[in-house]
């Protein structure tokens, strides 16, 4: 045996060998369809139209063989002419039974209707996929006296006593709050990391940052600007606010490396500074001056 595997593996190049395995992993990974099944698209089309009327039918597009459903399990497809579904077409699965005689589907194996449904295709109009209504809120949907409360969970906050994970439960969080309160300690809760992070890529990727247009054409960056004044915390190295009333920015968080035409030391070109105005000069000529 052992002088069998060494013959094979010398006049068996390694490529043939993937090749070969290739084409067995195919033939046993594509799915098998019963021939029965297959052919019965009369019968499809005859379970479609004692549900649905002639007028909403049109032509056989084909059969898709249900994988891990097994090899007598055929879906048929029909085109949907009902006005208003475009793209969508009608799905007919049909279970052919095994044979009584022996192991496989017999020639005269009867075929029963499993599901009749109406499917998408890749063409059809569909709602999008569903967004929770809290995921939905964008900067700029609150309206005066809407309320958006933060959940106890919320990766954005911690405690305040605390600058990690809470393992507390929702009552003992609702007890810490009162005694915080009661106790004059500030705040609840505080911006974790994750909420740290999450404020600076969205600050820093927003108007106020680097790549604005604003900043592109800009003469000068804010971090060398007089009317920035610098934010204290974990963002100071990175972020201030604009005090130039002047200014689009003006009253908003601003990247230290943004910038805008309102910079405190731009100073204008001798090309592009006004003009003097000349020096006055007295008509001594006409008799404009008499009148006036």
């Amino acid at each position: 045996m052992r002088k069998f595997r060494l013959w094979w593996r010398k006049v068996t190049p390694k490529w043939n060998l993937r090749r070969l395995w290739a084409k067995m992993w195919t033939v046993i990974t594509t799915p098998y369809a019963d021939a029965t099944a297959v052919a019965a698209v009369d019968e499809a089309r005859a379970a479609l139209l004692s549900d649905v009327p002639a007028g909403d039918v049109g032509e056989h597009l084909g059969h898709v063989v249900e994988k891990g459903a097994g090899p007598g399990v055929v879906t048929h497809l029909f085109a949907c002419t009902r006005k208003g579904y475009v793209g969508w077409h009608w799905s007919v699965t049909l279970v052919t039974v095994p044979s009584l005689d022996g192991p496989g589907f017999g020639v005269d194996a009867p075929v029963t209707v499993n599901e009749v449904v109406l499917v998408p295709g890749d063409a059809a109009i569909v709602a999008p996929p569903w967004v929770p209504y809290r995921e939905r809120i964008k900067p700029g949907d609150l309206s005066p006296g809407d309320l958006l409360p933060v959940e106890d969970d919320d990766a954005r906050l911690v405690p305040t006593y605390a600058f990690g994970d809470d393992p507390l439960d929702a009552d003992e969080k609702a007890q810490v709050r009162e005694v915080a309160k009661d106790l004059g300690l500030g705040r609840v809760r505080t911006l974790s990391i994750s909420g740290f992070d999450a404020a600076a890529e969205r600050w820093y990727a927003g108007d106020g940052g680097p790549e604005a247009p604003l900043a592109q054409a800009a003469p000068d960056q804010c971090h060398s600007c007089g009317f920035l004044v610098r934010l204290t915390g974990h963002l100071a190295s990175s972020f201030g606010v604009c005090a130039n009333g002047d200014a689009n920015d003006d009253g908003k968080v601003v990247s230290l490396n943004h910038g805008c035409g309102a910079h405190s030391e731009v100073r204008l070109a001798k090309k592009h500074e006004p003009q003097p105005l000349p020096d006055p000069v007295f008509d001594t000529i006409s008799d404009d001056a008499e009148a006036f």
